[in-house]
């Protein structure tokens, strides 16, 4: 089978352009950072493709930003007899070992980790000179003065923090996080 995975990471982009012209029988699409490998349609895919299949993936960069996680990725594909594709880098990898091939996959990986890491260290500065100048704010509050409120009350009163979360449409994680700040 002719299995493809693309990865967008905000809503805001498109996965269209990725495989754009590749014929394909399955596609796998997440949208998702590529910073680790907890995403549900790449373990959906792994799970799927079998022996003598191939994965198509527009580029390195949509499959890891982590060198190490992409060199697991792909060695463990090809260790199952499934070749993977890299279209933009015009890159096949198989079971066989090639050290030409294995050298770029850990160059071009390392790039991508490289320009994650610049990424977000552009968005930390962006982040302390906005705060610095009174524009950044931090996330809106889930909850009004008078929700918190609620929240307060009915934890005080023995409701389950699951029932509090879904009563107030929040999830567990925020009820614990305003209880917290009062204790």
């Amino acid at each position: 089978m002719r299995v493809g995975y693309v990865r967008v990471s905000t809503a805001g982009q498109h996965d269209a352009r990725q495989l754009d012209g590749v014929p394909l029988d399955k596609t796998f699409a997440d949208q998702a950072s590529g910073k680790d490998t907890e995403r549900p349609q790449l373990k959906a895919m792994l799970e799927f493709v079998r022996e003598g299949d191939c994965l198509f993936v527009h580029s390195m960069d949509r499959l890891s930003r982590s060198l190490r996680d992409l060199q697991d990725v792909v060695k463990g594909l090809t260790d199952r007899g499934v070749s993977v594709w890299f279209v933009k880098e015009g890159m096949k990898f198989t079971s066989s070992d090639d050290p030409m091939a294995t050298l770029m996959l850990q160059l071009l990986g390392a790039v991508s980790q490289f320009e994650r890491a610049l990424i977000k260290e552009r968005q930390r500065e962006g982040i302390a000179i906005a705060k610095a100048s009174g524009v950044y704010k931090g996330r809106k509050p889930a909850l009004n003065k008078e929700a918190a409120e609620t929240l307060r009350d009915m934890a005080v009163n023995g409701i389950p923090k699951a029932q509090i979360a879904s009563t107030l449409g929040i999830s567990r994680a925020t009820v614990y996080e305003y209880l917290k700040t009062t204790a």
